[in-house]
């Protein structure tokens, strides 16, 4: 069974009777779509989504620091850049 990780559920339908409608409500809490009682998706606003999307970045990038910090670093002299 799948969790339902938003507080407002709607079906496929309903966003195609108004969409409008449903992106303005996305943009104050996330609301997810059904189709067959299956969640495909979920409407989120354009803030939410560039926030997550920038913690994912952020977390890659502590991924690639860990594994990087034990690695033995060579001396380079500015005049050789």
């Amino acid at each position: 069974m799948q969790s339902v990780l938003a507080d407002r559920v709607v079906s496929v339908s309903d966003l195609k009777k108004n969409p409008g409608a449903l992106m303005r409500d996305a943009q104050e809490e996330p609301i997810a779509v059904l189709n067959n009682n299956r969640i495909m998706g979920y409407l989120i606003s354009a803030d939410v989504f560039e926030a997550m999307i920038e913690r994912l970045d952020d977390m890659d990038l502590a991924e690639f620091v860990c594994a990087r910090r034990h690695e033995v670093s060579e001396p380079v002299r500015l005049d050789d850049l």
